[in-house]
């Protein structure tokens, strides 16, 4: 966590020394490795792959940590009903997910969980309300987390706290099942549907799975929402520096049957990809966003 909090005052003093009256764009917000690209592995190069997830392995805190829980804090002090939403029939799976990463983090390194607050390995004391259970979560961990719930014949976002959309937003998607969380998403045609559905219905308790996307993007921008209408812009090749890859995890709540997607954000320059990433992707290139 040194390196995170080193990350953190860098990225602060560069802020801090901007001139007077220029408005200037603030720093990337980045790691410096891209743990795993999923492009360079066959099993998750095409969809939906899906692999078995150690429990160990499913909260991260990597170099960006400082960083991104500041960005996080911000985004949820500055504009809470656009990072969050909370249908009143998930509270109670909202309060199941709060408890669980407690007593995950209670055994995390640098972690101090108290009785009504939590101290961060950045050093940052977070109240834990229980009244506002995804909230809390949001200013605890890196991951974006979203409740889906079973309805009819599909699973439902029934909550989420969506600090870091990569082009949707969470007002426009609350409340749709599955199919109409992905729309426009040309790719996501009614046969995956049905294969991503049997896949949540399929998922126990203890036997989390993950994925992992990536896309090119022009701006490494965290919270990057983009509604359903807009155009999506396409930058050019050169344009595309940043690698955005999301670690997406599916966990099943034992008690309210919930299944949590949790999303842990990455994005990196194309130039601190590795040799052989970097040939992977010039050898199985990945689309561009904006």
């Amino acid at each position: 966590m040194a390196q995170a909090g080193e990350q953190a005052r860098e990225q602060v003093g560069e802020q801090a020394g901007a001139q007077a009256g220029e408005q200037e764009a603030p720093p990337a917000i980045v790691q410096r490795a891209l743990p795993f690209a999923p492009w360079a592995d066959p099993r998750t190069r095409r969809l939906p792959g899906i692999l078995p997830l150690a429990p160990d392995d499913w909260l991260e805190a990597d170099d960006a940590f400082a960083a991104q829980m500041a960005e996080r804090d911000r985004l949820i002090a500055e504009t809470p009903a656009t990072v969050h939403a909370l249908l009143p029939r998930a509270e109670p799976a909202a309060r199941e997910l709060l408890d669980t990463v407690l007593e995950i983090l209670t055994a995390r390194p640098g972690y101090r969980v108290g009785a009504a607050e939590v101290l961060r390995p950045d050093g940052a004391c977070v109240p834990l309300d229980r009244a506002a259970p995804l909230l809390t979560l949001g200013r605890l961990c890196q991951e974006d987390f979203c409740l889906l719930e079973a309805e009819a014949a599909e699973h439902a976002l029934t909550g989420a706290i969506l600090c870091f959309p990569a082009s949707w937003t969470l007002a426009e998607k609350i409340g749709r099942p599955l199919i109409g969380i992905h729309r426009p998403v040309d790719v996501y045609d009614d046969d995956l549907a049905r294969r991503v559905q049997r896949l949540f219905d399929a998922i126990r308790p203890g036997r989390a799975l993950w994925r992992q996307n990536a896309l090119l993007y022009a701006d490494p921008a965290l919270h990057h929402p983009r509604r359903e209408d807009s155009p999506r812009a396409r930058p050019a090749a050169d344009a595309a520096r940043f690698v955005r890859s999301e670690k997406q995890c599916l966990v099943r709540l034992p008690k309210t049957g919930a299944v949590v997607f949790s999303i842990h954000t990455y994005v990196v320059r194309v130039e601190d990809l590795t040799p052989e990433q970097a040939q992977a992707l010039a050898d199985h290139p990945i689309g561009r966003a904006g």
